[in-house]
């Protein structure tokens, strides 16, 4: 049975989530705290872990880095406010599969841990049409969409130049612009269309564990391997190797790379023979890989041979224009992925979308969407179904729920100063703020803790 881990220091989001979690056919452990969470990592495999941003003792993002050297395949959610959305996608730098929103919502979790899991056991697969349709990645299903921005009529001009020949690609943007989408869409109109697409994420893998997935090895070559193993280059021989997050690779790993680039040969752990290969390599960052490079942490040599051409994608707060593309594009995938046939045309949402600034770009309009479908009573996203931060609430709403997590207000004048949707959302904004601890919300709310439930109960907030 998959085993999934819960970390939240709230124990009644531990204990909703174990319990639904335990009816949909899963075993599931809790740790309210990252140091416990570290223990049973240790002692146990889990299929998939469930982490809030926000713990007592660590953040996310640290808790995440020590995940994957413990267990570098297990697929992470992240759990967050959506006023933390913005930090809570720079995770995905350090190997995150996906985050979700509180408050939770059943459906939205189980779909994204299926999800999660599916490809989780398809990684490593190569994907091709030679290959068995079982064995293609989900996440590459859907086809390369074109937006009609000029940013995006240059990015399609590129990939058209570029795809036919075998140069090396760098592909630059924020996280969630869609840079495997772009790597996918090289390898599907050059000659190598049919062979093996091998994606790594090199921010998933520990310093230890980088060579063996990028090279292969021989059975007992080091503590855990137990079998030989075929390495990612060895898998993508005659196709396409795309490197997610290659800055992440450390000084050491980078020589390595360089060598295999030079001589196009690579050798196993533990073996003493070479073995030729036929690789095309795709790249991808989200930083400044010439910085990078100036700071003395990213090899100079293996910059510039990676660097044969660089392809650019813009934010979506750039390019407009494309947005709505975008939207009709996940709404289409929501509505399959949940049996819904809701439409996107109210034209208040659609302001609200376009005006958006999406720092979580592509990955955070998908979320939204998703979201926004499974919220939707009728057969039209509206207003409602759209997180606050999106439609704006009123002023003096803003002003008191800002970003600075440190801010200081009277929470009982708040409360009798706004109301309807603005006060629902203070509600939520303090529990998100508190972990999702009640006791602490109603405190600072200056409410009891029934009230606090009363106004959960008639807000319809289910957490």
């Amino acid at each position: 049975m998959e085993r999934i881990l819960v970390i939240d220091d709230d124990q009644d989001i531990c204990s909703l989530l174990s319990r639904f979690l335990t009816k949909n056919g899963f075993e599931v452990d809790v740790a309210t705290k990252g140091g416990d969470a570290l223990k049973l990592l240790r002692t146990k495999t889990f299929t998939l872990v469930l982490c809030d941003y926000h713990l007592s003792d660590m953040d996310g993002a640290d808790l995440l880095q020590r995940i994957k050297i413990l267990q570098p395949a297990v697929p992470v959610i992240i759990i967050t406010g959506y006023s933390d959305v913005r930090t809570a996608v720079q995770t995905f730098k350090y190997g995150a599969f996906d985050y979700v929103v509180k408050p939770l919502l059943p459906d939205e979790i189980l779909i994204t841990i299926r999800e999660a899991i599916t490809k989780s056991n398809a990684k490593g697969q190569p994907y091709g049409k030679e290959q068995p349709a079982g064995q293609r990645l989900s996440s590459r299903e859907d086809a390369f969409i074109v937006g009609t921005s000029p940013q995006a009529e240059t990015v399609e001009r590129y990939i058209n130049l570029i795809a036919p020949s075998d140069m090396s690609v760098i592909i630059t943007g924020d996280t969630g612009t869609g840079k495997e989408y772009v790597a996918v869409a090289i390898h599907e109109r050059s000659k190598r269309a049919g062979k093996p697409f091998v994606a790594i994420d090199c921010g998933a893998l520990s310093e230890e564990l980088v060579g063996s997935e990028l090279f292969g090895h021989l059975k007992g070559s080091f503590t855990g391997a137990f079998t030989d193993k075929a390495g990612s280059f060895e898998t993508a021989n005659s196709g396409t190797l795309f490197l997610d997050e290659i800055g992440n690779l450390s000084y050491e790993n980078q020589a390595k790379l360089l060598r295999v680039l030079q001589e196009r040969k690579i050798r196993r752990i533990g073996s003493t023979r070479d073995i030729s290969i036929d690789v095309r390599i795709l790249t991808a960052t989200n930083e400044d890989l010439l910085s990078v490079v100036k700071a003395g942490r990213f090899r100079e040599d293996l910059y510039h041979r990676l660097n044969e051409f660089k392809i650019e994608l813009s934010p979506l707060r750039e390019r407009k224009g494309d947005i709505m593309i975008f939207a009709e594009h996940f709404l289409k995938k929501a509505n399959a992925s949940l049996g819904k046939d809701v439409k996107l045309a109210n034209p208040e949402v659609i302001e609200k979308l376009k005006n958006y600034v999406w720092y979580g770009n592509l990955r955070e309009l998908n979320n939204v969407i998703k979201r926004a479908v499974l919220l939707s009573p009728g057969s039209e996203i509206m207003l409602e179904g759209l997180p606050y931060e999106i439609i704006s609430p009123e002023p003096e709403f803003m002003e008191a729920v800002g970003a600075d997590s440190n801010f200081e207000m009277d929470h009982h004048n708040l409360l009798k100063s706004v109301s309807g949707r603005a006060e629902r959302q203070a509600i939520i904004s303090t529990l998100e703020k508190t972990g999702f601890n009640k006791t602490k919300a109603a405190e600072l709310l200056k409410i009891d803790r029934k009230t606090l439930y009363n106004k959960l109960k008639a807000y319809e907030i289910n957490l």
